[in-house]
């Protein structure tokens, strides 16, 4: 399959593009520096260009059968790369005839809002990070309206663990007996998984040990 990764060079990003390579697929690893990522690999192609700019994005991914979206603003508290990348995207794709996305986003998005605790809800999601989690809500939006062939993963917390695939899936939002994290590599193995199991198609499915 070939498939195009927004934010590959982000820390799940550039593990969803060695974990895709693995299973056999051809890459384009779609960032502002590419080059930034170790990996030497003849299915992986490089593209250098801004989530934000309409027209490169909507080049890069004519010609591929899936798209995977992990865009993240680093440290910035207040960028909208997320929903503005997305909205780019899913214009791009539109217009190529290309139907298959998987978005990253996070827990605590809509629904899934009462899986988190208090820390969560109230220091992390309710007031430092709170423009970021908006921006994720926003971003769920619009894949939603999409007409896309989406799935949208909403992982809790991050590790730098390896990838183990011992942590829960599918979970409601009910669900509270949970610890909040998984691993980066945990993450971008199960983004990988959705490139061949259908399963949580037009679904957002959370992910956490």
């Amino acid at each position: 399959m070939k498939v195009i990764i927004f934010g590959a060079t982000g820390t799940v990003g550039a593990l969803a593009v060695r974990r895709m390579l693995a299973d056999g697929h051809q890459v384009t690893a779609f960032a502002r520096h590419p080059r930034n990522l170790e990996i030497s690999d003849p299915a992986l192609h490089r593209v250098a260009g801004d989530a934000a700019d309409e027209k490169a994005v909507a080049a890069a991914i004519a010609g591929h059968d899936a798209v995977v979206v992990t865009l993240g603003a680093g440290t910035s508290r207040r960028s909208v790369v997320r929903s503005t990348g997305t909205m780019n995207v899913i214009r791009g794709m539109q217009a190529h005839g290309v139907s298959r996305l998987i978005c990253q986003s996070t827990l605590g998005a809509h629904e899934s809002w009462s899986n988190l605790n208090f820390f969560w809800k109230r220091i992390m999601f309710g007031l430092l990070l709170r423009p970021v989690f908006l921006d994720h809500e926003l971003q769920e939006n619009l894949v939603r309206a999409s007409g896309l062939d989406w799935t949208i993963v909403r992982p809790s917390a991050f590790t730098d663990g390896p990838d183990t695939v011992d942590y829960r899936e599918g979970f409601g939002g009910r669900e509270q007996r949970l610890e909040l994290k998984i691993s980066r590599a945990d993450v971008a193995g199960f983004l990988a998984r959705q490139l061949t199991d259908h399963r949580y198609m037009r679904q957002a499915v959370a992910i956490s040990n």
